[in-house]
């Protein structure tokens, strides 16, 4: 017969032994902590929405954050990367507004950056651009319904690959957006985030 392991009983496991960490008596020195890249996305949205020209100190400075300046030019803004003395990074953008941006056809790509790709369909839903939302393969793969849904209720004009519901979007940007009271089914800043930024552009209140 094959041989099996005894289990252990509580008579025959270890105690465990408690471990005691000892702190410093004191702590001292700096620490510059890299940009929050949820802010900064939202600084560059915000400053591509604005008319006029926008300073963001202490921005992030990865993929997805320069994926959404990426699209902030596309759209038509100037936008210049700086460097503080202290090695933190920042933009200067300056943007014709909303109502300025580019009204040909255009791709812009996400990235890997599902922050870049469901918030700007938000902004774009109520402004005159006409564009396509993409990125890579792992973004063509992520569910897109939870932003669609409550972007249409506001009258967006959204469509979707396959199911209807992954990318790419297509956003043909709309002046007669309407404003909605939506209950989100799983909480999601980037949800919230696209709807009530579509309700910049909408009329009437927006509540999430």
């Amino acid at each position: 017969m094959p041989a099996h392991a005894a289990t252990p009983t509580a008579a025959s496991r270890r105690p465990v032994e408690p471990a005691i960490v000892a702190g410093a008596r004191r702590l001292g020195g700096e620490l510059r902590m890299p940009g929050d890249k949820s802010i900064s996305h939202r600084a560059l949205m915000l400053a591509l929405v604005a008319e006029g020209t926008s300073t963001i100190e202490g921005a992030g400075d990865g993929a997805d954050v320069r994926s959404t300046a990426g699209i902030v030019r596309a759209l038509g803004a100037s936008i210049d990367r700086t460097t503080a003395a202290d090695g933190s990074f920042g933009y200067r953008v300056a943007s014709p507004g909303i109502a300025g941006l580019a009204t040909a056809p255009v791709a812009l790509d996400c990235g890997n950056s599902g922050t870049s790709l469901r918030l700007f369909a938000g902004i774009l839903a109520g402004s005159p651009a006409d564009v396509v939302l993409d990125g890579d393969a792992s973004l063509r793969s992520r569910p897109m319904a939870r932003i669609i849904d409550p972007l249409r209720t506001m009258g967006a004009s959204i469509t979707a690959r396959g199911d209807d519901a992954r990318p790419p979007l297509a956003v043909t940007g709309r002046a007669d957006l309407i404003g909605i009271d939506w209950t989100t089914s799983v909480p999601s800043a980037q949800v919230k985030s696209a709807i009530l930024l579509a309700g910049l552009g909408a009329t009437g209140t927006t509540r999430v």
